[in-house]
């Protein structure tokens, strides 16, 4: 039977995917902001791949032109024009994984827009044109899997939480058993490990890639709360806790940003956005970190440093994007070389 393996993020990439920013309801009045922050994403990871970007249109293909000119963006850039809902395309594309020949094959899970949040229509058909565009053999699996739910470090282990992939709003009629059956046969993963509950604000039911990332084969970087007040600072002690366990990985812990805020329109008070530096993208020349203008920025950033000598670490100001509730790595899908 065939046998594939998702190789880790900082594995060789032959290309990145990405959506442009592009709905109002997602970024509000700070779209013209977010669109900013995303080209500043892509010029760093275009110059060591190729970056592929869907649009709706002619005209947000225009004003992306207009946008990666602004900003030098001068790597390997290919817009698609691909009608979307929203921009977290780690979530509604294909993975794309090895198979036991060592050919790139993109696996579609489902996707019902994080449990039926919004609507998805159009990125649930965007996921599926993907591999028939760039030319990858396409598997449809029936079960519901964001991108952005499961963590792996190339090597037989993952990484996921509780609250999102047992949650019923996702595979109701299946069993945790039955859940890691099908990630171990598709992923390629031998070892499952379960944390507990995302961040504050994280509308994905706490996803993995806002909390705790492989940086290597045997060491993760997970986030952590000091401040004993602060509403993540148990769940995160408690993830921290159950990660200790793995006694054959180095766990590194990064800071929480301090608490960044926006009053969404209609709402009565300020929303805690789930601002988190682990919300990082591993391309193929830089990292690229989410930074939110405080002090822990740079401790952020000099952690990962130290993690990732052969690369680039980049912190962007990324406020504006957060608004939307993801990051750089929400916004990407790696394609291995």
């Amino acid at each position: 039977m065939e046998r594939f393996r998702m190789p880790a993020e900082w594995e060789k990439h032959k290309g990145t995917i990405t959506t442009y920013p592009q709905a109002y309801e997602t970024f509000f009045d700070r779209l013209d902001q977010a669109r900013d922050q995303f080209v500043q994403m892509v010029k760093y990871i275009s110059e060591g791949e190729t970056v592929y970007i869907n649009v709706n249109g002619e005209e947000e293909k225009k004003d992306l032109l207009k946008r990666l000119e602004r900003f030098n963006v001068n790597g390997d850039v290919r817009i698609l024009i691909n009608k979307t809902d929203d921009a977290w395309c780690r979530d509604y594309c294909p993975i794309f994984v090895k198979d036991s020949e060592g050919n790139t094959v993109a696996l579609k899970f489902r996707f019902n827009s994080w449990g039926g949040k919004y609507p998805y229509e159009n990125d649930e058909k965007t996921g599926n044109k993907i591999p028939e565009i760039l030319g990858y053999k396409k598997i449809n699996i029936d079960m519901v899997l964001e991108g952005g739910s499961v963590e792996v470090n190339g090597n037989g282990v993952l990484l996921t939480t509780e609250s999102c992939l047992l949650n019923p709003n996702r595979n109701p009629d299946l069993s945790k058993e039955e859940i890691e059956e099908k990630l171990r046969f598709y992923l390629g993963v031998n070892r499952i490990f379960w944390l507990g509950e995302g961040i504050i604000g994280d509308d994905t039911d706490g996803h993995i890639d806002d909390i705790t990332r492989f940086v290597s084969k045997d060491t993760v970087v997970t986030a952590f709360e000091d401040n004993r007040n602060d509403p993540n600072y148990y769940p995160l002690i408690e993830n921290y806790k159950r990660l200790k366990s793995l006694k054959e990985f180095n766990i590194v812990k990064i800071p929480m940003p301090d608490p960044v805020y926006y009053k969404y329109p209609g709402d009565d008070k300020p929303y805690r956005l789930p601002a988190s530096y682990v919300n990082f993208y591993i391309s193929n020349k830089a990292v690229v970190v989410p930074v939110f203008n405080c002090d822990k920025d740079e401790i952020a950033l000099e952690t990962l440093r130290k993690l990732f000598p052969d690369r680039e670490v980049i912190g962007i100001y990324a406020y504006d994007i957060v608004i939307g509730l993801g990051a750089f790595h929400c916004l990407t899908q790696q394609i291995p070389e």
